[in-house]
């Protein structure tokens, strides 16, 4: 009875569904506004006109709409969003018309307004209206640039489908499940993911199948669009099918043709609800720039943040080292407040619980941009920028981390006198920025370069902190683009050193520098080495170049029994002493090239020439060292390659052929060993058997008995003589090892112990 009651509810609930589908449809075909239309912009229609339509003939039935009850969504999506969503933000209400009538959307609107609903209710509703279901595979996919907000995209997503069927998973790189992703993701239908992840399961995952996909987000889609992504999202796009409907949102949003042409876009409609807005950022944002030297950047922070230990603030810096470098020093220093930090070269669990952790807690986050776009962070006061931001579109995103949505905030930025320039172009920006430069009240400043250096000196590890920071400061300066604002020559490096609490500045080389002065070294190499090319010595004679002269100096001459051999100048004097003064033609020597030895650093001299062995024949004449192998049919001798190729040729040879019957050797000798130790093995198991049957007592005596045989037994092998294969053994034993008499006695002594048992 009860199995027929709910197969009759869920009977009942299909047929509503339908029924719904079937309402929702018509509802969208019979409402659609006219593209190129914002309802923001069109006033609400006069009670005397049609509904919608104004006089100039445009229509838009969702003027004046501010509820999501008043746009055509399900049932399920509605109760998603009430309580905590009622009433739409501006995005909402300017996007939502158009995305649930399947165009393409593009959206720019400030940060904090709510983009994630503008795209997530579309996403739901196209799939729910489609009766999506797990065998239909992917139906949606939501990139995001950063895991953090791919994963607060996932819980949103969680909390507006959660009386929705559809299934939806988180893809982000750092964790370790890839294998159990691998298995479920075929069977998701909403996928939100960074494009690293989700181009790795597309070459790896079998069956991984996106040709039915109905909805392509990508969120943040200025960033996923400049060169960092590109290669990546080229090949995503690549893979996708062309005819589906792609919705992109930003604070700061591209019109670039090229990269619309890119993502296939039709028809797009943009919609930039704060365009004709006087400021670009919340209007509830305070901001306010100081002129801070980079030497006082550390000093001013430390002193701001004592002065607003019951505020929480997000301090952004340039590189994952100062991030690090600061942290773990203002840690040690212990300001009063808790501190926090994060960056990209985090493990994706630490940076998510570092990011939950934050969001509940009043505290100090020290972060890199990885915080800087799309992250809801609650309840932020301060936003911090020690270092300045790359461009004008990075200080909005940055910015844009507190005075969210309704609430009110406050950010500061620190510009060094060579940075001065940023300012000029962020009042200068469209919309305006309304920031102000204020000075540093010096008297409320702390000076804790003194104290960095201690903790340098306490915790030897800060030290190469303190140097890598240093170091991929400068480099990030250096790598960026606009250098009306980043100058490294007009940076104070030493007294910024200083500041980190360093005794002496880092030295620093890019790259580029590194090959430029590999690539001059090794050129100084190759010249010095055909220096000493050109002047060569041997090792039994030294040659000295005098006047354009050379004199042969011997050394020494081997030549049997070094004792009794002794050399005479008179003996056609092919021999000059050492002290003759007897000067030789350079023409009448021959040198022949040699290789040239490898030097060891620090224990010979580098300047120290290699030179070519001479020899002598019979009548004095110089030949070559290889005399054999030499064509010495002129006086001129010179080494013939071919045959010294083929000499050394038929070395390798031999040497290949003695390996191989070396090899057979030792595979003979090692099967020898084998079958010796299992012989051992079988011999050693027949005595223990015989002496488990004959031994039924277990007196002292006849253990004592059986240990002696034991260690006085010897096995013996068959040998190759004839004589030994014909020795036998009995039951074990060796019979030349224990005699018949022996044997007698032990038996009479086993039988009496066994009678006075």
């Amino acid at each position: 009875m009860r199995r027929l009651k709910v197969k009759k509810l869920r009977k009942q609930q299909r047929l509503s569904e339908s029924q719904e589908i079937k309402l929702l449809e018509q509802w969208i075909d019979a409402r659609k506004p006219d593209p190129g239309t914002n309802p923001l912009a069109i006033p609400p229609p006069l009670p005397t006109a049609p509904v919608g339509r104004m006089a100039d003939g445009v229509f838009t039935p969702y003027a004046g709409c501010k509820l999501f009850r008043q746009l055509p969504i399900s049932r399920k999506t509605k109760e998603g969003l009430a309580p905590k969503y009622m009433e739409m933000s501006e995005i909402q209400r300017a996007s939502l018309p158009h995305s649930l009538c399947g165009r393409d959307i593009l959206g720019a609107a400030k940060t904090g307004s709510g983009k994630t609903l503008a795209f997530i209710i579309p996403v739901v509703e196209k799939l729910y209206r489609a009766r999506w279901c797990p065998e239909d595979g992917v139906g949606s996919i939501i990139i995001s640039p950063t895991k953090e907000l791919a994963g607060q995209l996932f819980e949103e997503l969680k909390i507006i489908g959660k009386n929705h069927t559809l299934s939806a998973g988180l893809l982000i790189g750092g964790r370790k499940d890839v294998d159990a992703e691998k298995d479920r993701v075929n069977a998701l239908n909403i996928l939100i993911c960074t494009p690293g992840r989700l181009l790795q399961h597309m070459n790896e995952t079998l069956n991984f199948d996106c040709s039915h996909l109905q909805v392509l987000v990508l969120d943040e889609a200025d960033r996923m669009l400049d060169k960092k992504f590109k290669g990546e999202l080229d090949a995503i796009i690549s893979q996708l099918p062309k005819r589906r409907q792609t919705l992109l949102f930003s604070a700061t949003q591209t019109k670039s043709v090229k990269d619309l042409a890119r993502l296939s876009l039709k028809d797009p409609e943009y919609i930039s609800v704060h365009s004709e807005s006087i400021t670009a950022t919340p209007e509830r944002l305070k901001q306010v720039a100081m002129e801070v030297p980079l030497d006082q950047k550390l000093n001013v922070l430390w002193s701001f943040i004592k002065s607003h230990l019951r505020s929480k603030m997000i301090v952004f810096l340039s590189t994952c080292k100062q991030v690090k470098f600061v942290y773990e020093a203002f840690k040690k220093l212990r300001p009063g407040i808790p501190l926090k930090c994060l960056h990209g070269n985090m493990k994706q669990n630490t940076r998510m619980a570092i990011y939950l952790d934050f969001c509940e807690t009043t505290s100090v986050l020290f972060s890199t941009d990885v915080a800087s776009r799309g992250l809801d962070f609650p309840a932020v006061d301060w936003v911090i920028q020690v270092d300045c931001p790359e461009d004008v579109a990075a200080y909005i995103h940055r910015v844009g981390r507190t005075a969210r949505f309704a609430s009110g905030g406050n950010s500061v930025l620190f510009l060094s006198p060579s940075e001065r320039e940023m300012l000029t172009k962020l009042q200068s920006a469209e919309p305006k920025i309304p920031i102000q430069l204020r000075k540093v009240k010096s008297e409320k400043m702390e000076q804790i370069s003194g104290s960095l250096a201690s903790v340098l000196v306490k915790y030897p590890e800060m030290q190469q902190l303190a140097k890598r920071a240093f170091i991929t400061y400068v480099r990030s300066i250096n790598h960026q683009k606009d250098k009306e604002v980043f100058d490294v020559s007009k940076l104070p490096l030493e007294e910024y050193s200083a500041s980190l609490g360093l005794p002496m500045k880092p030295s620093i080389s890019s790259k580029t520098q590194k090959m430029k002065n590999k690539k001059e070294t090794e050129l100084k190499k190759k010249q010095k080495s055909e220096a000493e090319d050109e002047i060569q010595y041997s090792d039994e004679f030294k040659s000295d170049v005098e006047d354009g002269g050379m004199k042969a100096v011997a050394v020494k001459m081997i030549r049997g029994n070094e004792e009794n051999y002794n050399v005479h100048e008179e003996e056609d004097n092919f021999l000059v002493p050492k002290k003759s003064s007897v000067e030789l033609d350079k023409s009448e020597l021959t040198h022949f090239p040699t290789r040239i030895l490898k030097k060891k650093k620090l224990k010979i001299n580098v300047h120290r020439p290699v030179g070519t062995r001479l020899k002598y024949d019979d009548d004095g004449n110089e030949v070559a060292p290889l005399a054999a192998f030499a064509i010495m049919d002129s006086a001129d001798a010179v080494l013939e390659p071919e045959k010294v190729k083929q000499r050394y040729e038929k070395l390798r040879e031999d040497m290949k052929q003695r390996d191989k019957e070396d090899k057979v050797l030792q595979r003979q000798r090692l099967r020898d060993k084998r079958t010796k130790d299992k012989m051992k093995l079988k011999r050693w198991r027949e005595e223990e058997e015989e002496f488990d049957e004959d031994d039924s007592g277990n007196n002292a005596e006849s253990d004592v008995g059986r240990n002696t045989m034991m260690r006085n037994s010897k096995i013996s092998f068959e040998s190759e003589s004839d004589d030994e294969r014909k020795v036998k053994k009995t039951k074990g034993f060796d019979t030349d090892a224990i005699s018949l008499a022996e044997q007698e006695a032990l038996a009479l002594k086993l039988l009496s112990s066994m009678h006075y048992s």
